[in-house]
């Protein structure tokens, strides 16, 4: 389950396969059972594949993603 949160509005919620973030080092990715983290991301693109394999992208200023037990939370200004 991914969520992409702003202060203003809910960005994206949905079920994924795979999120790829800009961070701060370069991009890192997230699969399913991917171990907890707390992480910086940059201004960037969001890479999202859904359940259905579809892939589309997000473009999102700097801001701090969360992933654990399968939960990725990314809060972005």
């Amino acid at each position: 389950m991914l969520k992409v949160l702003s202060p203003q509005e809910f960005i994206y919620e949905g079920e994924v396969v795979l999120v790829q973030l800009p961070g701060s080092m370069g991009s890192f990715e997230i699969l399913h059972n991917h171990a907890p983290i707390i992480a910086r991301i940059d201004k960037g693109k969001i890479k999202i594949i859904d359940e259905g394999r579809n892939k589309f992208y997000l473009e999102v200023n700097q801001g701090i993603v969360e992933v654990k037990d399968n939960k990725i939370v990314v809060l972005t200004e």
